[in-house]
Parts: C-alpha cells; structure tokens; sequence
C-alpha cells in the first residue's frame, strides 16, 4: 500500500506550453521539497519546453 507521506511518491509534471501533455515520475521528497520543474519533449508543440509538478 502506497502512504500519503511515502518517501518517493508519484508525482504528474505537465507541459507550460499549454498543451494539455504531461509526464508522470517519481521524487525524493527529501532531495527536492520543492516542485520539480524540467525540460522534456512536448510531442504535440515537436519542442522541448519546461514541464512543472502539478498536485
């Protein structure tokens, strides 16, 4: 069973270009607090654009 306060939870990042896509992924809650924000590929704009953890 997956706790709320799990150490490495499933987290959804989704694309600031406005498309609708996201990614989903794991974090280290303790090595990043903060929220994830990365570069990845948007398939539906053909172009890398920053991806930023949604809750």
């Amino acid at each position: 069973m997956s706790k709320r306060t799990d150490l490495r939870p499933v987290i959804t990042i989704r694309s600031t270009a406005g498309t609708g896509h996201s990614y989903v992924t794991k974090k280290n809650r303790r090595n990043t607090p903060e929220r994830l924000v990365i570069k990845k590929y948007d398939p539906i704009v053909r172009r890398h654009v920053e991806y930023k953890e949604s809750r």
